[in-house]
């Protein structure tokens, strides 16, 4: 196959912690089941016109012919291994993935691409968390008007051979019928906000430095919450232009409770989050009860 210079999406899926895989489940098992996440991601590149440029072990790489193609892609992916059990382990997490993007030139030649979007891409996959899709300023910029994801930018980075910092965004597939870009452009002065999470004897904060925090019954999450009413990635909290966004994410809902007003009812929906008030992930609770979430927004 002749050497092509041409302009892809070029994604990277990870299966998370996939040591851990092997010692819980055993070789035989944890092998079966990383090969059928391998199966499901290469079934969902091929139904998002992708091609699958290898496997490696726990690991995809494919292509797209657009960024847009591939975050849709990504998030098939994360929503198909959602499905997937484990044989006579009713109790086993569906496993999660990383998932990294990038959208630029590359070499294309004997079924293999090269180039500076690939080792991107490899970048954004390796700094993703569970159910994360992380993806840079180049992929969001070509996406077409009036697409669905929200995307928040997250951070800044650097990427060996490359000079430079350049900016780092997550594709937000799990919310709903909320679209945001942040920008640089907000008042100075609301950086001074800061809120401060309790839950227990754990207490966090969501600033400009920290932006987003996520909360749910999965380990990968900020706030680990175990309960039968939470889901895996029940919600999570944004810090947007100095004030705070609480985003309910998940089946059973959430209860926000903002001090000296009335108790909501958030399902797959999203309310600010002002003064001091408690949060309850799937059920509504007292102040005094072991799964109240306390939060306050301080200066």
């Amino acid at each position: 196959m002749p050497r092509e210079e041409l302009t892809l999406a070029i994604l990277f899926a990870d299966v998370a912690k996939s040591t851990h895989l092997y010692e819980t489940l055993g070789n035989q098992a944890a092998k079966k089941l990383l090969d059928h996440c391998i199966s499901v991601m290469s079934k969902v590149t091929a139904q998002h016109h992708g091609t699958v440029i290898k496997t490696i072990g726990d690991e995809i790489m494919c292509t797209f012919p657009s960024a847009l193609d591939a975050i849709e892609a990504g998030k098939a992916m994360h929503e198909a291994l959602e499905q997937t059990s484990v044989k006579d382990r009713p109790d086993f997490e569906p496993p999660n993935i990383y998932v990294g993007i990038q959208f630029g030139p590359v070499i294309r030649e004997e079924g293999d691409v090269f180039g500076d979007a690939v080792n991107v891409a490899a970048r954004m996959a390796a700094l993703a968390k569970q159910r994360q899709i992380i993806t840079t300023e180049q992929a969001i910029a070509s996406l077409p008007p009036g697409h669905q994801f929200s995307v928040q930018c997250i951070d800044k980075t650097t990427v060996k051979g490359k000079s430079g910092e350049f900016n780092i965004y997550e594709v937000i597939w799990e919310e709903h019928d909320v679209t945001v870009m942040l920008d640089d452009s907000f008042d100075s002065q609301a950086l001074k906000y800061s809120l401060e999470l309790k839950f227990g004897d754990q207490i966090t904060e969501v600033n400009d430095s920290r932006p987003i925090m996520t909360l749910g019954r999965q380990p990968h999450n900020d706030r680990v919450v175990e309960s039968n009413r939470v889901s895996r990635s029940h919600a999570r909290i944004e810090y947007r232009r100095g004030k705070f966004v609480f985003i309910d994410q998940s089946s059973n809902g959430s209860f926000v409770a903002v001090q000296g007003k009335e108790c909501i009812h958030l399902k797959r929906d999203e309310t600010p989050l002002i003064g001091k008030g408690i949060i309850g992930l799937g059920q509504e609770v007292t102040p005094d009860a072991p799964e109240a979430i306390h939060y306050s927004v301080k200066l």
